[in-house]
């Protein structure tokens, strides 16, 4: 019976390129984003994608550029469709997470979607908890290390449950986590819960949640130490 070829693997997010090489399949990887840099290594492979902005400046510059992008309903990066065409990767990783943060799955399905005569598996990544995050650890492992296979895996992962806040004891530190710098944004998703796991108080950003905008004067009020 003649060998199943090796699986070619595309990472669309640094992320994942990580998750990927900690799995053991860093020779399977054929191309990656123009963010992925670590491993080192993997600056080597081709880069298929690019902001459609100048990312340097400020963050307040940067801000403006990446709204002025999406107000006029334009996608803020671009997939080089005819270089990911010409690596035949069997499997891409992206994400539907956030539109702007990096490349989405609609920009990978829009320079996929006239592909014919070679299946490619999209594995979209969304983590909005911890437990998220495990989970895609997961999704990304298994058409890694069950190629072409239907069978399901029993495995989980689970992530150690934070402290609840009303458990917290006096002296422990007071955490502001943030994002962004201009405009201010506190940290959301699996953020709070590893403060909190980690032993602190989470001052802003809900667990599970998106990341939201924050005053100033509510930063200082909050005296975070």
């Amino acid at each position: 019976m003649p060998r199943e070829a090796p699986l070619c693997i595309v990472s669309l997010i640094a992320s994942a390129t990580e998750i990927v090489c900690a799995l053991g399949q860093r020779d399977r990887l054929v191309g990656r984003s123009h963010e992925c840099d670590f491993p080192p290594d993997v600056v080597g492979l081709p880069q298929l994608t690019e902001a459609k902005f100048k990312v340097e400046g400020t963050s307040a510059e940067i801000d403006a550029r990446v709204r002025a992008i999406v107000r006029d309903g334009l996608s803020v990066y671009r997939v080089d469709g005819d270089a990911l065409k010409a690596l035949e990767p069997d499997v891409i990783v992206t994400q539907d997470h956030c539109e702007v943060c990096a490349v989405s799955l609609s920009d990978v399905e829009a320079a996929t979607c006239s592909w014919t005569g070679r299946p490619v598996r999209i594995v979209s990544l969304k983590p909005d908890s911890t437990a998220d995050v495990y989970a895609d650890i997961r999704r990304v492992a298994l058409p890694l290390v069950q190629p072409r296979r239907e069978r399901r895996s029993s495995a989980t992962c689970s992530p150690a449950s934070p402290r609840s806040p009303r458990a917290l004891r006096k002296g422990l530190a007071r955490v502001a986590f943030i994002e962004w710098v201009e405009p201010l944004m506190a940290g959301g998703n699996w953020m709070p819960e590893l403060i909190e796991a980690a032993g602190g108080h989470n001052l802003f950003g809900v667990a599970g949640r998106h990341s939201d905008w924050m005053q100033w004067e509510d930063l200082l009020t909050a005296d975070p130490r």
